[in-house]
């Protein structure tokens, strides 16, 4: 199932809000060691650096970030801010590593409020449930249906709406898109 990323960012245009909610990119596996500090693999940068280049192309180019602190969130963050530049405001919080769904909705509770475009780097699964519980019921079954099957490395999902974020509850985003690195390409 191909994605129109030109219809993404004409879709995205029409709101005053965009949350991009992103897991990291792919990361060495779980061998015993302290989970906190996974690197990414070699091919985990290449995915940052490719999801980071695809929504510069959508135009949504984040005004602020807020990142989870363990390891392979920075390192995915750290890569994409190479393409990004230094004019996004970034935060990192273990919270979003620990904290589940509610840390997502205390992030949103904190951005500035002319921010158009916030992004989140999380994990899984905190980061589809939060995505499917702020997606309205007006949302295409079809994209919900992927959000149940969890985010692949390096996914990222387009939420839009009017309201600023620190209004936004549960089904107070329109889901635009779920967008996996192999669409970028």
């Amino acid at each position: 199932m191909g994605i129109k990323l030109s219809k993404v960012a004409k879709a995205a245009k029409k709101y005053k809000h965009i949350l991009i909610v992103m897991r990291h990119a792919k990361a060495e596996p779980f061998g015993g060691s302290d989970d906190a500090e996974r690197e990414l693999t070699e091919k985990g940068l290449k995915q940052a650096k490719a999801v980071a280049k695809g929504i510069e192309e959508l135009g949504l180019r984040p005004d602020q970030i807020s990142c989870s602190a363990v390891t392979r969130a920075r390192q995915t963050l750290d890569r994409m801010l190479k393409v990004f530049g230094d004019g996004p405001i970034v935060d990192y919080r273990i919270n979003l590593y620990e904290g589940g769904v509610q840390a997502i909705f205390d992030e949103l509770a904190h951005v500035k409020p002319k921010q158009r475009v916030f992004m989140i780097v999380g994990h899984e699964p905190t980061v589809s449930i939060a995505s499917q519980w702020l997606s309205s019921s007006d949302s295409d079954a079809e994209r919900l249906d992927l959000l149940n099957l969890g985010l692949a490395p390096a996914a990222i999902v387009v939420l839009g709406s009017d309201k600023p974020f620190d209004e936004w509850q549960v089904h107070s985003g329109d889901l635009l898109a779920v967008i996996n690195v192999k669409d970028f390409d």
